[in-house]
């Protein structure tokens, strides 16, 4: 039985199979290779397609079918280790992936570690200017005074503060507050026209001073830029860093902090008012009055713990904390609320 092969001068050329020579071959051995005599010297036939090795062992006489068998079982036994192979090599990738993605907050958290506090502050102090530059600030005034006297009294109790506050007051119905990266805060009036004393604003700057002290809006950032970011700055490749986390802008207004976030804000805030001896209460008194507008939320839904199990939390921390008597703002409160106007 014979074959045609087309050789260089097209013409076709029968060769018997009890010429051929089979073996397994390749670069990985994952190719059928097959050998005979030509006219023109010795020529060689690469099969790697299924179907033509399955087509050749059935068109071979069983005097030679045999060393077709071997070399097909050969060529399929290789395939088969590169098959295992690289499903070990994918399996390995995914299981890295997944356990990089697992412990993507170990990494943030390193990664932060990573930043110098000056980065952060740049970052901040961009974002902060930028929105300032867009509403209408209060540069004086009793709630200006009232607000840098909480500050201060604060400020002065965090040990090693590598933070330099800056809290502004904006003139805005929005009852609000916020810290950026870098220790800027503001405090929209609408907020303090809501408080029913100086300490529930104090609760809520306490609660944003200690966002900034727990990096919490940097560990924000850079969870979403991605975790290859985040690996990036962990082997110590940080070039560009602050370009790309300036590029997110007024993105850094709407990155929301986590749930353990917020707590560890509650909890270190209280401490923080403990220590400052100002009431801590005026924290727990203002999320027990928010409470009342999170009826019907769906805690598991929401990226905040519900404020009433924020205050219950926050009763059973103070509670356990060493008791101080607080002493009194030097400013009337009521006073600081009438400088609004109507």
């Amino acid at each position: 039985m014979t074959f045609a092969s087309d050789t260089a001068d097209g013409q076709p050329e029968s060769v018997p199979f009890s010429s051929l020579t089979v073996s397994a071959g390749g670069l990985d051995h994952d190719q059928l290779v097959v050998k005979w005599a030509g006219q023109k010297g010795e020529r060689t036939l690469y099969l790697k397609n299924p179907d033509a090795i399955r087509a050749f062992r059935h068109a071979a006489p069983d005097d030679v079918s045999h060393s077709f068998a071997q070399a097909a079982e050969q060529v399929r036994q290789v395939r088969q280790r590169h098959r295992l192979v690289w499903s070990l090599v994918g399996g390995v990738l995914l299981a890295t992936v997944l356990g990089l993605w697992f412990q993507s907050d170990l990494l943030v958290e390193i990664a932060v570690s990573r930043i110098p506090v000056e980065w952060e502050q740049k970052l901040g102090e961009s974002a902060y200017r930028d929105f300032l530059s867009h509403q209408e600030v209060m540069k004086e005034g009793r709630a200006v005074a009232a607000l840098a006297e909480m500050t201060q009294r604060m400020t002065t109790q965090i040990p090693d503060n590598p933070y330099k506050f800056e809290v502004t007051v904006v003139k805005s119905d929005i009852v609000n507050a916020f810290a950026l990266p870098g220790g800027y805060v503001v405090v929209f009036t609408g907020l303090m026209k809501k408080a029913e004393s100086g300490e529930e604003v104090a609760g809520v700057l306490s609660h944003e001073l200690n966002h900034v002290l727990q990096r919490h809006g940097l560990e924000r950032i850079v969870k979403s830029l991605g975790l290859m970011t985040v690996a990036a700055i962990v082997l110590g490749n940080q070039q560009g860093l602050v370009g790309m986390m300036k590029q997110l802008g007024v993105e850094l207004f709407t990155l929301k902090f986590g749930r353990e976030q917020e707590t560890e804000a509650d909890l270190t805030g209280l401490q923080l008012l403990q220590r400052a001896k100002i009431n801590p209460s005026g924290m727990i008194t203002f999320f027990e009055r928010l409470s009342e507008k999170d009826q019907g939320r769906m805690e598991w839904l929401s990226t905040h713990p519900m404020s009433a199990a924020r205050a219950d939390r926050l009763k059973a921390e103070l509670a356990a904390l060493p008791k101080k008597s607080p002493e009194p703002f030097t400013f009337d409160w009521k006073q600081v609320q009438a400088s609004f106007g109507p």
